[in-house]
Parts: structure tokens; sequence; C-alpha cells
């Protein structure tokens, strides 16, 4: 490569320099163009030159060279001859010279030769990069940008340059320059000005000072709000769907998180199993053609078209929806450590009375139950609404129970902060080892809050999240026992050094009645099981009556637990967990569990294997579980 002293404009894919927006759209050539023997594809020859390459260059040049270097992708290539091998030697340099620029090591010393004593020949490759260039200055110029109004909000040039990515002091690099300006694009384009572009981007490099002075020119191009809602794709399934989902008033400025977080409630529906949200430029393009054909149409004395005003272009919201099938039955098969072996049959209509309904049959070892939801396509002030019945029996440490029910819930809200409101009517049968079947029914409201600040929803390592639930039966109507409930959960996760999480775990919840008699079991509490008190069976923890277990008013229990991430997404577990059940305070002993698992961050959520001792019990148990449910 020659430079042209003191100061050089260096070209793409070394430093730089002035390019056109359809350039910079593309990814630059990974490697450089290959050196290819003048007479090797002529060259006939039965075996390959056999030799080695020694590279000695500090990293990351060595990993670079021996990527690239056309010396080290020639071995072991027949058509090669000794010949050959030395006109490649002979070109080593050069490329050296221009691969390490990449890395901004503009002034490198680099040795090439072939040992060709005894033995298999070596080519050798010495590479001293000599000091890097480093960023001198930048100059980012920003065209356009301006309020369209007075009251308009000014773009804030001066964050944008803080957010630069490749500050004054950093190593020039070619794919950090590239970066750099994609980023920088891409930031602008995100809010208010979608249709940005890069109009020039200079590097001038200074070997000789080892400085390099970037120059970029970004125009915002218009001004773009968002305006009507357009459909397509929608052929089974009401518009309502769509339009009271829609969080876009006409006029408001453009953003591409607003899209795309219309995007990701759409796809939450159900409804659709592709979704598309974007604005719609195509009309821009439309206006524009228009706005040329009425030149060319126009008088030759007629005075030219005015500009818009201040740039502002407003644009459809385009929603593209590809339709789930209408009806869908589904069976799947499983095991619990909890409750047992696992049979599910599902069926969903998504057009039933213009409702959506769902259903699901589970057949396990230790409960059963059927149920069906009807919902109410997602109101325009954020309201899902559904109603719903179901039957579950359970058989659970000596005690049997089958609850029907009937049910009216709202819910709203985002994934991080749900609310939730229960009307139900249930009724109870109950039956205890050694006791007479004993029945209830009651009718409870219920309200649920879920706060949800995690990394990652579907496999969190960093964060909280928090439930908590109050509600009761405080009406004679349909109730044999009034009464009030009130839980709470709280699981934290934190890191713990470089590969280490801890995670810790609260529990506790309480009922408030004149007698526990009456009061449905399914709102009483037990503990144990794979999330709860490790070590124990499945809700084992509680009241001993007979030879059962009943639940009580009372539940409080807790986890610490530590996992050592030794080879992601792999790791290993250590946890301790207390908790259980009682109908006063004074009777709420916990019990202890303790072990080690393995854990596995899978695509589908976080996969648990523990091994527990229960001390109270003194025996050993497996426990597995699949997700983070919260």
């Amino acid at each position: 490569m020659a430079f042209v002293r003191p100061r050089i404009l260096a070209q793409i894919g070394l430093a730089v320099c002035t390019l056109p927006l359809a350039v910079l759209a593309q990814e630059l050539p990974a490697v450089v163009p290959t050196v290819v023997p003048d007479d090797a594809v002529n060259t006939a020859a039965t075996t390959a030159l056999t030799y080695t390459v020694r590279i000695d260059a500090p990293d990351p040049i060595d990993t670079l060279l021996q990527d690239n270097l056309d010396l080290v992708r020639w071995r072991g290539n027949p058509r090669l001859d000794r010949n050959q091998l030395q006109r490649l030697i002979k070109a080593t340099p050069d490329q050296v010279r221009t691969l390490v620029a990449t890395e901004g090591y503009y002034s490198p010393t680099v040795t090439a030769g072939l040992d060709a004593g005894a033995g298999v020949p070596q080519a050798r490759v010495t590479v001293d990069p000599g000091r890097p260039v480093l960023v001198g200055d930048i100059d980012l110029v920003l065209q356009g940008f301006e309020p369209l109004a007075d009251t308009g909000i000014k773009f804030d040039g001066d964050a944008l340059r803080a957010r630069w990515a490749l500050p004054v002091g950093a190593r020039f690099r070619t794919a950090d320059w590239e970066d750099a300006k994609r980023a920088l694009l891409r930031q602008v384009m995100q809010v208010r000005y979608p249709r940005a572009q890069l109009l020039d981007s200079q590097a001038v490099v200074d070997p000789d000072q080892l400085r390099a002075v970037l120059k970029v020119v970004l125009d915002s191009g218009p001004e773009v709000h968002l305006g009507e809602l357009r459909i397509e794709g929608l052929k089974r399934y009401p518009a309502v769907i769509i339009t009271n989902l829609n969080p876009i008033k006409p006029g408001t400025e453009y953003s591409e998180a607003t899209l795309q977080a219309f995007q990701a409630k759409l796809q939450d529906t159900g409804y659709f199993s592709g979704v598309e949200v974007s604005a719609d430029m195509s009309a821009m393009l439309d206006d524009k053609i228009e706005a040329l054909t009425d030149d060319q149409d126009a008088p030759a004395t007629a005075a030219p078209p005015r500009p818009r005003a201040g740039g502002l272009v407003t644009t459809p919201v385009l929603v593209r929806v590809t339709e789930n099938k209408q009806k869908n039955v589904s069976a799947g098969l499983g095991l619990s450590t909890n409750t047992g072996k696992r049979a599910q049959l599902t069926y969903d209509d998504l057009a039933v009375l213009g409702l959506r309904f769902k259903s699901a049959l589970i057949f396990e070892t230790l409960r059963q139950s059927a149920r069906g939801d009807l919902y109410w396509p997602t109101t325009a002030q954020g309201y899902s609404d559904s109603v719903g019945t179901g039957f579950e029996r359970t058989d659970l440490q000596g005690e049997r129970t089958s609850v029907s029910t009937v049910a009216a819930k709202r819910a709203w809200g985002t994934p991080l902060l749900e609310h939730s409101v229960t009307l139900e009517y249930l009724n109870e049968l109950r039956n205890v080892d050694g006791q007479p079947t004993s029945s209830s029914k009651s009718v409870p409201l219920t309200y649920n809050l879920t706060r949800r600040k995690l990394d990652n929803l579907l496999s969190p390592t960093v964060g909280y999240a928090f439930n908590a639930q109050l509600g009761g039966a405080v009406l004679p109507l349909l109730t044999d026992q009034r009464f009030l409930r009130a839980t709470a959960r709280i699981v934290t996760y934190r890191p713990l050094g470089s590969s280490g999480t801890l995670i810790l775990r609260a529990d506790a919840g309480a009922v408030a009645s004149r007698q526990k008699a009456g009061v449905p079991s399914t709102f009483l509490f037990r503990a144990g099981g794979d999330q709860s008190v490790r070590g124990y069976a499945y809700q084992q923890l509680g009241i001993a009556q007979g030879s059962a277990i009943v639940p009580g008013r009372y539940l409080a229990s807790a986890s610490a637990e530590y996992q050592y991430w030794f080879k992601p997404p792999y790791g290993i577990a250590f946890f301790y967990d207390a908790g259980n059940a009682a109908d006063s305070l004074r009777e709420l002993h916990p019990k202890s569990g303790y072990g080690v698992g393995g854990r596995w961050r899978s695509p589908v959520g976080p996969i648990n294997v523990d091994v527990a001792y229960g001390h109270a019990v003194k025996q050993v148990r497996l426990h597995f579980s699949l997700g983070f449910t919260f």
C-alpha cells in the first residue's frame, strides 16, 4: 500500500474516505482480495507442495493474518509449486500491511521468508505492528433537524455527539469506524427522522502523527409524523382486534419503539401467526411522484409548487397480518415431579360469536381439570375481559377436593405491570381420610397485581418480580363463611461475581375469618414441592389431621439459591429452602430442605433439575421444573 506523506486519504477497506449513501448501506468485505500466482491454474502437479506457516505477531493481528493471508489459505493446494510459493512470500509483506491497517496500524515492520532447510519448508512471517493510529478529532455535521415550529422540540445534537461510538483517543479500526457510522444513523432513524441519510464521511489518516481526523455529514430528511391506520390481510376476524390496541394517534411523531410495541401487542392476541407494523413510506414516494407529474403538466407560466411547511411528512401506519387458523386442537404428554404423569388436550376457536374461545382438559396423577373461557377483544382503554367455567379435582396428602367455578375476569396493564380483578362463584366438595365429606360455597372477589423488573422475562438473571393478591368473600350472598385473604411473593436476581447469580425468594399468605370451617380449601395454604420447599412432596407441609395433611390459614416460606455458570448456558446450583403452613402464627414452624441441582438456559426458558434433602422427613427427592413462571 502506498502512502502520500505526511497525510493520506485512506480508501474504503482501510480507513474509509468519502462515500455515497449506497456504499455505506453495504457491509465491508471481510477479507483482502486474494493474490493468485500467475501460473497456479495452469500448473499440473500430482502432489501438493507441503510447507508450514509460522506467524509471529501479537493478538489480534495473529488471528487476522491466520484467517486472511494467501500464504496460509493456499497451503495444501495441489497446484502450488516452489516458485509460486516464493511469489506468495514476496507478496506477503504488502498484504500484511493492508490487513493490519484495518486494525489501526499504518506503520508496521514486516518480514517474510522461507526456511527451506532440513525437513518440511517453513514460511515465517514476523510482524511488529508498531504504534496504532488514534482518533484525533471528530467533525459531526448535522443538516436539517430544525423544529417545525417555535414550539417544536429542538433535536439534541449534543446528546447525539456524546453517543458517538468512536471517541477521540480510540484506536482507529475500520470495523469500528463503519459500526460507529451505522450506529449514528440508526439512532437518528429511530425517532422523528426515519429518512435520515449519511451524505458524506471521511477519515484522513496521518501515519507520521498517528492521528486520524474523522468527518461525518448527516442529513435528517423530512420529519415524519404518523397518520391513520391501514390494515392488510384481515379476513376472518373483526378489525377492532387491531384498532382497539392501536396506541398511535394521528399526528404522533414517528417512533420505531412505538411501532414495535404495537406489533408485540398484536402478536400476543393469538389471532395472528405473523404481524408487521411499519410506517407506510410508499405513501411518501407516491406524493413525490404526484408532485413531479404536476410539475411536468403545469403551464410554463405556472408558479412552482410550494414546499411542505417545515419539511413535515405524515405517513400512514401500515399493519400487515397473517391470520391464524380459526380452530386449533393440540394434545400433549408430560411428567411433573409435583403432580405426576400428565396428558393434556386443548381446543381453541378464534371466532365464537365474535369472541375467542379457549378450553383445556388436563389429566394428572394428582390433579384433573376441565376449563373453558370466552375472551372479548381488548378494548380501546386496554381492558381484556373474559368469562369462564371450570372443574378441578385434586388428591393431595390424604385430602380430596372437587371444585366447580364460574368466573368473570378483567385484566389490564403490560407484561411489566399486570392487574386483574376476578369475581367467581365457587362450590367445593371436600373429603379427608377418616372424615365425612363436607361442602362449601363462596363468591370471592380478588385483585391481583404483578410487577416485573427483569433483564429477561423468559430467563432472568438481574432484577425482581413481585406478586400480591387481596380478596375475599365479604358478603353473605351464596357464601358459607365470609373471609379475607392476602398473599405476597417476591423473587430477586442478583449477579454474584462474573459467573454467579444469587436468587432470593419469599412467600407469605394469610386468611382471616371467624372460623376455618366453610372457607374453601383452595383458598388456604400448604407448602412443599418444586416451586416451594424442595426436599418435600408437593403440598406435603401443612397441618396433620389423622393420616392427612390439610391446609392452614397462614403461610411463610423463603429460599436462597446460588447459581454458578461454569460453562454458559450450563450451570450448577446450591440452595436452601424453608417454610410451612399453619392455623396460627405460633404454630408456623419452618421445615427446611437443601441440595444441589443442574441448570440449563434453554431457548424455551431455564430447565432445572434438583436433588434435595428434606430435613424434617429425612428423605431425598428429585425435583424438575421448566421455565420461569411468575
